[in-house]
């Protein structure tokens, strides 16, 4: 999944980075409000974790912001407001958990698994193309009963296709779901991951549409 995390105190940031990293997740980092919304608004997220306490205002206006425009994306919230009234603000607005701090990584880890569960309900979580299934919920692939090994961009780059089946997506949307902000990206990246993914789960699972972008059809 692609992460947007929000948090401005640097060392809590950059752990959990690693330990989001460290699970196959893909996660940009700011520390302020004005960035954030702005990659809010231009990239597709998977799960939001969001600080309150921001040194350019409240992370609740971020939220409000969020849930203006989509009621999907998980939203959790991170704060050393422990008050319970901050806490029933927060899921008034649309958050869908609240994790105190100091708290610890692998109960975020548990959260995330949580809310992104409850986010697939009404989504098929196993997918099945000929020899080819899919399990969203543990993001784990198999090719006639037999698991694939795949990199965290190369699942990421599936699951953003597998979620939207059927649609040709665009090179630049698939650019911006994999990479964060600060990365280079090559020019042919997209087309080397594709070929990787067509090399171990067969050269027919991807379609290219000349001009337009890659689907995946269900």
């Amino acid at each position: 999944m692609r992460l947007l995390l929000v948090e401005d105190e640097a060392p809590l940031a950059r752990a959990l980075v690693e330990h989001l990293k460290s699970e196959n997740h893909l996660c940009d980092w700011f520390d302020n409000l004005t960035e954030a919304r702005l990659a809010a608004e231009a990239s597709d997220y998977d799960l939001v974790l969001l600080d309150l306490q921001l040194p350019d205002g409240d992370g609740l206006t971020l939220l409000s912001t969020v849930r203006g425009y989509s009621h999907y994306i998980p939203i959790i919230i991170m704060t050393a407001r422990d008050k319970i009234s901050d806490r029933i603000k927060g899921l008034n607005l649309g958050a869908d958990d609240y994790v105190i701090k100091p708290f610890d990584l692998q109960e975020l880890s548990a959260r995330i698994h949580t809310v992104t569960r409850r986010n697939l309900e009404n989504a098929s979580q196993l997918i099945k193309l000929g020899p080819l299934e899919f399990d969203l919920e543990r993001r784990s692939s198999l090719r006639d009963g037999q698991p694939v090994q795949l990199t965290a961009k190369e699942w990421s780059l599936l699951e953003f296709l597998l979620r939207r089946a059927n649609n040709v997506i665009a090179k630049s949307a698939l650019e911006e779901a994999l990479y964060s902000f600060e990365g280079d990206i090559e020019s042919n990246a997209i087309e080397a991951h594709i070929s990787r993914l067509r090399a171990k789960l067969g050269k027919d699972v991807i379609l290219t549409h000349r001009g337009l972008g890659y689907s995946i059809t269900r």
